[in-house]
């Protein structure tokens, strides 16, 4: 079995809301659930902290600011052979938006209400939103 690790982060603004992208179609088009946070897969070898700034910087060019704050870990065990250890962060970014539009087509700020209300979003985000806030 394959065991990868992935990061994730809710950006919070100064407003109170949180981004969110709308993963690409064409890169993922089986995908369900398509409003997610910034994150991927971890590279072997570098931190989290680094992972994340990475991530966070590539899909968005935003800076991280301080130290963020890991609220979960979840399982994703949906492919037969691979389990992946998700794990999501909350923290605040600087610096203007500019997606990688390959990974991502679309973004938006949310507040917590509006997220638990989404349609058409990541099923482990909607977990995570029911059970921690």
């Amino acid at each position: 079995i394959i065991l990868q690790v992935g990061v994730k982060i809710l950006i919070k603004n100064k407003e109170g809301k949180f981004l969110l992208v709308r993963r690409s179609l064409e890169k993922y088009p089986e995908i369900k659930g398509r409003w997610d946070v910034v994150g991927g897969r971890i590279e072997p070898g570098t931190s989290l902290l680094e992972n994340l700034q990475r991530e966070v910087f590539e899909e968005t060019k935003l800076k991280l600011l301080g130290i963020p704050t890991l609220i979960a870990a979840q399982d994703i065990l949906r492919i037969p052979g691979k389990h992946i250890v998700r794990l999501t962060y909350t923290g605040e970014a600087e610096g203007k938006i500019v997606l990688d539009t390959a990974e991502n087509d679309s973004y938006q700020w949310y507040t917590k209400e509006e997220i638990k209300n989404l349609e058409d979003i990541d099923v482990y985000l909607k977990e995570l939103y029911e059970s921690k806030f």
